[in-house]
């Protein structure tokens, strides 16, 4: 999958968080956290935007994460998902997965686990 086809994707929602780091530590923290989840990477522009995506039989999906400074030595990242659901069996995926407001839980555990690691230096070279 390649960056346009990212977007070519449903969107099914963005979450934002402001973490009290400057965006190179937020960057690295965000390469830590998310080297553990089974995505690979479509675009990467340091300390600006992250795109991944990743498919399994019952979706296509995409997470791209958007960094911006926010002042004051702070960054807005924002967590933009995409995904398509194909079939009945997709369906009833996106109903157990977004329906269920489990995969909003998991992209705000992520953004604070983020936030966290920026914070506490981890990911630092």
């Amino acid at each position: 999958m390649d960056a346009t086809e990212i977007l070519d994707l449903p969107y099914v929602d963005t979450h934002t968080s402001l973490v009290a780091a400057k965006p190179d530590a937020v960057w690295r923290a965000l390469g830590e956290t998310v080297d553990r989840p089974g995505f690979h990477v479509v675009t990467a522009v340091p300390a600006k935007e992250l795109a991944l995506a990743g498919s399994h039989p019952f979706a296509t999906y995409a997470l791209i994460f958007r960094l911006e400074e926010a002042g004051a030595g702070r960054t807005r990242v924002r967590a933009e998902s995409r995904a398509a659901f194909p079939g009945p069996a997709g369906r009833l995926y996106r109903l157990l997965v977004i329906g269920t407001r489990g995969h909003a839980w998991a992209v705000r555990r992520m953004l604070r686990r983020v936030g966290e690691d920026a914070l506490e230096g981890r990911g630092t070279v």
